[in-house]
């Protein structure tokens, strides 16, 4: 089996680590992540080694790492589930360790949906969190929204550029420029979620021109209506 583990370890708070996560990291010898995961699991790091990474100096620690790792454990923690956005880097480490070990964690959109009461199962889930191109993704957007689907989506924060920033208020733009009545639509947008900075808007999508979230923000687009078994005919 490889001893390179990518492992999520959920939104923010260390009570979303899920038991077999926090074994892998007590087991492993090396950790590397950014400041943000790396933060969430501080408390279980005693005796690593630890490297620090941005997206600047990643490929750098990867590469570095794999010439001297031999038969030492190594573990990549992701924020969240490690099977949601974060496929581009999931991909490198297989192109630069081959076989990984995958573990999954609790994602902020399940806890979003949790909270937004919306199901996962009558929802379209959606991320915009990745460096290439985001148009079918917005176009994917609009073909759930125009379907009745309830949207649970991943905005991008790309201060630094204008032109690839999209965020809750230049989603709130976009729909309305492509013909949605976004005074109607229904929002929530969860910021920090799990952690002690947790912070829930509610109103409508016309709302968010203008406003200014966190990068860690996730958007829940409510279009659900409730549906229980007393609705349906008894298969009896």
């Amino acid at each position: 089996m490889s001893n390179v583990y990518a492992v999520g370890v959920g939104p923010g708070s260390p009570n979303f680590i899920t038991k077999i996560v926090e074994e892998i990291i007590h087991s492993s010898d090396i950790v590397v992540g950014y400041k943000y995961t790396l933060k969430t699991i501080e408390k279980l790091l005693l005796g690593k080694e630890v490297f620090e990474i941005t997206m600047q100096t990643q490929e750098d620690v990867y590469q570095k790492i794999q010439k001297k790792l031999g038969k030492k454990i190594l573990v990549i923690p992701f924020t969240g589930d490690v099977n949601f956005s974060e496929s581009e880097v999931v991909d490198r480490l297989i192109e630069i360790f081959g076989d990984i070990q995958i573990v999954p964690g609790i994602s902020a959109i399940q806890v979003a949906a949790s909270k937004a009461k919306v199901p996962l199962d009558k929802s379209k889930i959606i991320t915009m969190h990745i460096s290439t191109t985001i148009e079918c993704e917005k176009i994917e957007m609009q073909k759930a929204l125009l379907d009745g689907f309830s949207v649970i989506l991943v905005p991008r924060p790309w201060p630094k550029d204008p032109t690839k920033h999209f965020m809750p208020s230049e989603i709130a733009f976009y729909l309305k420029k492509n013909g949605f009545d976004t005074t109607k639509l229904k929002i929530h947008v969860f910021e920090n979620l799990t952690t002690d900075k947790e912070t829930v808007y509610v109103g409508r999508v016309k709302d968010l021109e203008g406003k200014q979230f966190s990068d860690l923000s996730v958007m829940v687009f409510e279009q659900s209506k409730l549906n229980s078994y007393i609705n349906f005919s008894s298969l009896g």
